[in-house]
């Protein structure tokens, strides 16, 4: 990779040194003096020019070979302003990078230059008159590649004072997200845990109290023993993913999933819908945020059957688990009107943002023979095996359900 990028920078480079190249060549041959260029002088002239390609990546030995290039061709010719073109580019190039020291390199060759104007037999004067014009555009290269240098440096300050706020942003972002969560916390435990350990300890008293009277407990009361239970479990469990210092793990193991599904339709029976389950499929591991968000996918959607369907109507629950997706489908023969619309609530709502986080598909509507449905299509990071059929798609909204026989 670094040879690469040596090329790459090596090619960028390429074109303004050819250019400067093939500009220093026309000058030393149209500079009327009548001295033949010479294969000497084209060579300094060439390798000075080429040099170039290399000032990015070693800009202070490039300005020493350019240098040297120059002081070697004073020897031979006289050059004219236009050969210390190789040498303000090095000059420039060095500025920048801060390889300020390798100026001393560029004055030397002035000196030596202006040394050589005085022994051939001009004066002082003269001679510092000769070279004044391009000793002033290498100070003007220097100038340039200083203030390029200050702008970069600028730049970079710059970005690193905006990554600083962003990074500031991010961590009062996080700490108002964690006051929140822990507000949030207390705010439940207050209001919903002495409500619900009232509930679970009042019904186990009237369980407890049935039982001793040798009467025959009611099932609502068992459900609501039942239900009591299982929303402390679930409200510590959630207590405890808010007041984790990591909310996104996995806050503990899962409280509500499939495995618990047969609990969840004898709770429905017992508040008095009618419901059909069918499972379809091997029922392999599932990840575990795909396997709380179907368990509360159908819990909403049975308790939505159990509100609004109708005293006498029948749910039909569907899982089918396949290679690719989960296909949840919950259906009621219930009130539900051909055609009707239907103002999406709170869980509906909190359903579809479930079934969104996971990438999948959620429809919910009234069926044209009557009734509800809600269907989702959860899809599961598993790979297919080769030579595995895929798995067929799960069926329209409309479309019935498997029939089995009620409890």
């Amino acid at each position: 990779m670094g040879g690469r990028r040596v090329w790459r920078e090596c090619g960028r480079a390429g074109a303004p040194a050819v250019g400067i190249t093939v500009l220093q060549l026309g000058a030393a041959l149209t500079d009327g003096s009548g001295a033949p260029l010479g294969a000497a002088g084209a060579a300094l002239i060439v390798g000075s020019g080429l040099a170039l390609c290399l000032a990015r990546r070693l800009p202070a030995t490039v300005l020493l070979l350019v240098s040297a290039c120059m002081a070697g061709y004073e020897l031979l010719a006289e050059p004219g302003d236009v050969l210390a073109f190789p040498v303000m580019a090095a000059v420039y190039s060095a500025v920048r990078r801060g390889r300020r020291a390798a100026l001393c390199a560029p004055v030397l060759a002035l000196a030596a230059a202006v040394a050589s104007d005085v022994a051939g037999g001009s004066g002082v004067h003269a001679a510092l008159e000769a070279r004044f014009l391009l000793a002033g555009w290498l100070v003007a290269a220097a100038t340039v590649g200083q203030a390029a240098s200050n702008w970069e440096a600028y730049l970079e300050q710059v970005e690193q004072r905006a990554a600083e706020a962003e990074r500031g942003r991010e961590e009062a972002a996080l700490r108002r997200a964690g006051e929140e969560r822990l507000r949030i916390a207390r705010e439940l435990h207050d209001s919903l845990t002495h409500s619900i350990s009232v509930i679970k300890v009042q019904a186990g008293v009237a369980v407890h109290l049935a039982r001793k009277r040798g009467e025959e407990v009611p099932a609502a009361l068992l459900a609501i023993q039942e239900a009591g239970t299982d929303a402390s479990r679930e409200l510590r469990s959630t207590l405890g993913v808010l007041r984790s210092d990591d909310p996104a793990g996995d806050g503990g193991p899962v409280v509500s999933g499939l495995d618990r599904l047969d609990v969840l339709v004898e709770r429905a029976r017992s508040a008095g819908l009618r419901v059909l389950l069918t499972v379809e499929g091997g029922a392999g591991p599932l990840p575990e945020e795909t396997d709380r968000a179907a368990y509360r996918i159908v819990q909403e959607a049975l308790t939505n059957a159990a509100r609004h369907a109708g005293p006498s109507a029948t749910a039909r629950v569907l899982v089918r688990h396949g290679p690719e997706r989960l296909t949840l489908r919950i259906e009621d023969d219930g009130r539900a009107a051909p055609g009707s619309p239907h103002v999406p609530g709170t869980g509906l709502i909190g359903m579809r943002e479930r079934v969104t986080a996971l990438a999948g598909q959620l429809s919910a509507g009234a069926r044209p023979d009557g009734g509800f449905a809600v269907e989702a299509v959860l899809p599961l990071p598993l790979p297919m095996p080769p030579g595995r059929p895929a798995d067929r798609p799960a069926a329209p909204v409309s479309a019935p359900l498997p029939q089995e026989a009620g409890p």
